[in-house]
């Protein structure tokens, strides 16, 4: 597949996963636009990525309607067409369901998934008039398997497996495809971009993570072969069955890595 003259958007993508797609995308001759809610930011992102003459970086922050379709008509400004989007914008958050409070749930939701579902309705006509596209969705291993103390951000993700997975079923007539990426823990600087962030961590130190990079390379892969999802490292991939045969075993280990984690909200 031929990326050049292709225009690819990438939300979320001042940093980690998002700059590691655009990078990825514009490296194989695509034009890509890097969103993020800090336009500077974006900016030094894209310095990064490089190929300046084929790149954009715009401030778009996927809660707002108004800046998704201001961003969407700026690309459509300087390239004339959208053939991927991705929803890469999130946020984290750490905290046990029995202390998480309402406006840090709504918070994490309307960047997550409602911001995710926006962006897609404001693409999809764009996409229809060029005859097709792809989006490509970030969600990760925790919208299969519940996290403890992330258990709002796994429903997040848990939502944006089953929009995705459905919205491809009812776009394939418009030739738009639509996949899904999960992600196993990715060495990034997510932990500081959490809503809340006040109990412990069960991930056992010596897992160290995968790269960005890895996860970029797996999600165009994925787009080059329209695969419906990617789940990186496949390793995860056992994990994911094992916990959908055995879902007791799974909770198992995951309450023996809890046995660390001091009880309660911390103070």
């Amino acid at each position: 597949m031929d990326m050049a003259g292709k225009v690819v958007v990438v939300t979320g993508a001042s940093m980690g996963i998002g700059e590691a797609i655009a990078k990825v995308f514009a490296d194989e001759g695509a034009s890509v636009v890097l969103l993020s809610r800090d336009a500077g930011r974006a900016e030094t992102a894209r310095h990064r990525v490089g190929h300046t003459d084929r790149t954009l970086a715009l401030a778009c922050d996927v809660r707002n309607r108004e800046e998704i379709g201001r961003a969407l008509a700026l690309t459509l400004h300087h390239f004339d067409r959208v053939d991927v989007w991705v929803n890469n914008a999130g946020v984290g958050i750490r905290e046990s369901v029995a202390d998480m409070e309402t406006p840090v749930l709504r918070e994490l939701f309307e960047t997550n998934f409602f911001g995710a579902i926006a962006c897609m309705q404001a693409v999809v006509p764009a996409m229809r008039e060029e005859g097709g596209g792809t989006i490509i969705n970030i969600s990760s291993v925790a919208g299969h398997i519940p996290v403890p103390f992330m258990a709002l951000y796994s429903a997040s993700k848990f939502a944006m497996n089953a929009i995705g997975k459905g919205a491809r079923l009812e776009l394939k007539r418009d030739n738009i495809q639509v996949l899904t990426v999960c992600p196993g823990y990715v060495r990034t600087e997510f932990g500081e971009h959490v809503v809340a962030n006040r109990q412990g961590n069960i991930r056992p130190q010596s897992v160290r993570g995968i790269t960005a990079e890895r996860v970029a390379h797996a999600a165009y892969r994925g787009y080059r072969k329209k695969k419906r999802e990617v789940v990186v490292p496949w390793t995860m991939i056992p994990v994911i069955k094992l916990y959908q045969l055995f879902p007791g075993l799974v909770e198992w280990g995951m309450a023996k890595a809890m046995r660390n984690v001091p009880a309660g909200k911390e103070k």
